[in-house]
């Protein structure tokens, strides 16, 4: 039996559509009309509709995330030695789209503040690489990275930011949007995000001009032309018709996400918070986190493995926070800046359950198999 047709697991995360079906309609609307490709109205509606969500003046919609890093590390002019500054505590298809480029990633590790790349460090770095291209940074697990910081020292240096907003729809740094301080912002509706369209992502800038050059370059760059000419290197990273239709109907949803995301978040906080050695992901003053995923720290008396083993055993799905990527075999000839705090958060964390479709029995269910571990 596939693990998604297990209706007595409990998830992650797992993907859903919207109880309303707003859906549908726009699904439907793309079969009335008989236009599936990857262009048409749905498409242009959820760009508009996201980069005014989000507060971005123009947005491409492409098949994923890690395209759309792909295409803003091309778009900033990132090619062939350059170096690129990347956020070492990540999930890897932040860093892949460098090495597409042909380009070399320079890890740079995390603060416990954040959990998210270290200001710091990232001076640190631009001593040792003044050269740099650009600079990568994560909102991790929808917790914002300290921005004002990470700008003032971009800005200094007049490099490029682009913003790994994959896991942070709906998280607001001081009042603003995640993904909108650098040059480009990338999202992710991979299907275990707060939003889904099962497969898709989404680039957005103020730079108009850079993102109809996107638009362009992920519809294998064709040329206005009768017939098919290309000039340029292409990519098939165009979001189709009734994928973004799927959007337009997520969308409508966010709010709702985001208020069961919090609302299992401050449960397991209040339930498990007082346990021995735990420590819940930083929520900072400046920081509205997203908690798209719930994660904690126990380095005492239980470990994270000890957690997720129990988990298991009841047909719940857990898992390790993100592996560094300067702990990554493939990643490990290349640089990094820092001490051991990635690995350290690698070492002590988990992910909980944080799937919007859990009741509160679900969670109670889960806190009690967790509290037990320390009753011993």
């Amino acid at each position: 039996m596939n693990k998604y047709e297990n209706k007595n697991r409990i998830y992650l995360s797992s993907p859903h559509m919207s109880e309303e079906g707003y859906e549908m309609q726009y699904i439907q609307e793309a079969f009335d009309t008989n236009w599936i490709a990857p262009l048409g109205k749905n498409v242009n509606e959820f760009e508009k509709d996201f980069a005014s969500r989000v507060g971005a003046k123009h947005a491409a919609a492409l098949t994923s995330g890690t395209g759309a890093i792909h295409m803003a590390l091309k778009a900033a002019g990132v090619g062939k030695g350059d170096i690129v500054f990347c956020q070492s505590l990540t999930f890897s298809a932040t860093a892949n789209p460098i090495i597409y480029q042909n380009a070399i990633p320079v890890f740079i590790d995390s603060d416990y503040e954040t959990w998210n790349m270290n200001p710091k460090l990232l001076e640190e770095a631009f001593e040792k690489y003044p050269q740099v291209k650009a600079v990568l940074v994560v909102h991790l697990y929808g917790l914002s990275t300290d921005m004002d910081k990470i700008m003032d020292i971009c800005n200094k240096h007049n490099v490029t930011v682009i913003e790994d907003a994959a896991e942070s729809l709906g998280t607001y740094y001081k009042g603003k949007h995640t993904g909108t301080f650098g040059e480009y912002g990338i999202f992710s509706f991979n299907g275990n995000k707060i939003i889904t369209t099962s497969g898709g992502g989404m680039l957005v800038s103020d730079n108009e001009e850079r993102i109809e050059k996107v638009r362009f370059w992920a519809t294998q760059a064709r040329d206005k032309a009768r017939h098919y000419q290309h000039s340029e290197l292409g990519y098939n990273y165009r979001m189709s018709n009734v994928v973004a239709g799927i959007g337009r109907g997520q969308l409508k949803v966010l709010d709702q996400r985001l208020a069961k995301k919090k609302y299992i978040f401050e449960f397991y906080k209040r339930e498990l918070g007082n346990l021995d050695g735990v420590q819940f992901m930083p929520i900072n003053k400046w920081n509205e986190p997203n908690c798209w995923l719930s994660c904690l720290t126990s380095k005492r008396k239980v470990s994270p493995i000890d957690i997720m083993e129990a988990l298991e055993k009841e047909n719940i799905e857990s898992r390790p926070v993100w592996k560094p990527m300067h702990m990554q075999p493939f990643f490990a000839e290349y640089d990094y800046i820092g001490t051991d705090v990635s690995e350290k958060l690698f070492q002590n964390g988990i992910c909980l359950p944080s799937d919007t479709k859990m009741t509160d029995e679900d969670l109670g269910r889960i806190v009690e198999i967790i509290k037990k571990l320390w009753r011993g």
